[in-house]
């Protein structure tokens, strides 16, 4: 059970702390920063994985109208309902959260000193909105903080697939860009600031589109990017690039509407992958569809793919 919360506190924060294996890290990251909308923190990585943990922001129940505060018991069964779901694809079940009460002071504004501007691939620089960054000439600037950019921008996937982005948008502009699985937005505004036309950005969680759509906002790019909740199946028409960085098992379950939805000579890139068995299976499945591989990358476990439809 989660800890009680002290009525006579102003502001509190629920800390949710998550064992997660390292096959895992990425997607539970991303899902953990989604839910909490404010930061997620990583320890350092063992063979075995690392700590993942939330922070939820919780007001007294005396400040607010009854019966409309989220409490800790609430936050927690809400995490680890949507953590079951994910830990599923992979067979797994999560471990049982520690969860932490953190006065206002001890967390609200002391977890920013850790957040830097980094470049995360050659021309791509991701800051917080409280830092001061001036870029060199020929590099794109994308704000997001953490809890929306923490477990994705810094993950191995995100940055091979934007790589490959990069790749494909530099060998030919593509006048339309599909992201499948947009979480955060992080692919699509990439694509958008490397020169793609239009870019339709879609995910199966609301809570995602909306922290796609602030973003996207923020970044000033609403007005060549457009997100929802639409399903690929009723995506109609064809684009030039198609990118889907979500898990295996998804992959292939879509493999079909995501090679109907690359057009003839475009690419499709897929990341979220362990290479091995799972790389080998995808490059089978999308082989059948009509797609060839045309380049793969490595880092760490993860491997990502750059797809043609011949």
């Amino acid at each position: 059970m989660a800890p009680a919360i002290d009525d006579h506190s102003p502001k509190q924060w629920l800390k949710l702390t998550l064992f997660c294996p390292l096959p895992l890290l990425e997607p539970v990251a991303d899902l953990m920063g989604v839910l909490s909308g404010v930061g997620v923190e990583q320890s350092p990585e063992t063979t075995d994985g690392a700590f993942i943990s939330g922070f939820f922001q919780l007001a007294a129940p005396n400040s607010i109208p009854q019966g409309t505060e989220e409490t800790a018991n609430h936050i927690l069964e809400r995490v680890m309902r949507e953590m079951t779901e994910l830990f599923a694809l992979y067979d797994r079940l999560p471990a049982t959260p520690v969860t932490t009460l953190l006065a206002d002071q001890d967390w609200a504004t002391s977890w920013q000193q850790y957040f830097k501007p980094f470049e995360i691939v050659p021309g791509l620089v991701i800051k917080p909105s409280w830092e001061e960054y001036q870029p060199t000439p020929g590099q794109h600037i994308l704000e997001l903080d953490p809890g929306m950019a923490f477990g994705t921008g810094q993950h191995a996937s995100t940055q091979m697939a934007l790589a490959l982005i990069k790749k494909s948008i530099e060998t030919a502009t593509p006048e339309q860009v599909l992201d499948v699985g947009t979480g955060t937005g992080i692919l699509a505004m990439a694509a958008a600031l490397f020169g793609a036309g239009r870019v339709v950005a879609v995910d199966n969680d609301p809570d995602a589109v909306v922290v796609a759509r602030e973003n996207i906002k923020k970044n000033r790019l609403d007005g060549k990017i457009g997100v929802s909740t639409t399903p690929v199946a009723q995506i109609m028409g064809t684009f030039e690039l198609v990118c889907a960085n979500i898990v295996h098992d998804v992959l292939v379950e879509m493999a079909q509407m995501l090679a109907g939805r690359t057009a003839t000579d475009g690419h499709l890139v897929l990341a979220g992958i362990l290479s091995g068995e799972q790389e080998a299976h995808i490059i089978a499945v999308y082989h059948a569809l009509g797609l060839q591989l045309g380049e793969r990358r490595y880092q760490e476990e993860w491997v990502a793919l750059l797809l043609q439809r011949q």
